[in-house]
């Protein structure tokens, strides 16, 4: 019955909805993990400035637990970097993650462990979007036409 509707109904239609869908929820997976790297890239950071900090002698501890936290992250990326280079990394890594949750260890780093609603995400979307369109309209309006002599 289910073949009947997809076939009953405009099946060009249907194709370009199930295109479009899948264009979105990839598009929102690569600007989630945008935005969980350049967390990850701005804590990391911080965790640098607290450790040279250290070395001089003027850092309070809640610093360096906050440091040494971001430290782990650090490890569980690299840790799950070496599942990304072994062939079939697309399905050893959320087996990984899974035995993770099951066991009770959390394998990702914490910025990749983020509860941002598929609202935000496709807001940042737009913004972007429009963002690179108005780029575009000023890159075109900026080009001459050549003067013919």
């Amino acid at each position: 019955m289910r073949l009947y509707k997809v076939i009953h109904r405009a099946p060009i239609r249907v194709a370009k909805i199930t295109t479009k869908r899948q264009q979105l929820r990839v598009k929102r997976a690569m600007v989630a993990l945008k935005i969980a790297l350049a967390q990850e890239k701005q804590e990391t950071k911080e965790m640098l400035t607290i450790y040279r900090r250290y070395t001089q002698g003027d850092v309070s501890k809640d610093d360096l637990r906050k440091a040494n936290a971001q430290f782990v992250d650090i490890l569980k990326g690299l840790g799950l970097g070496v599942f990304a280079v072994l062939p079939f990394a697309p399905v050893t890594i959320p087996l990984v993650v899974k035995l993770g949750q099951l066991v009770g260890v959390d394998v990702l780093p914490s910025s990749f462990n983020m509860n941002k609603s598929l609202k935000e995400i496709d807001q940042l979307i737009v913004d972007e979007e429009q963002q690179h369109h108005h780029v575009e309209k000023s890159a075109k309006s900026d080009v001459k036409p050549p003067v013919k002599k």
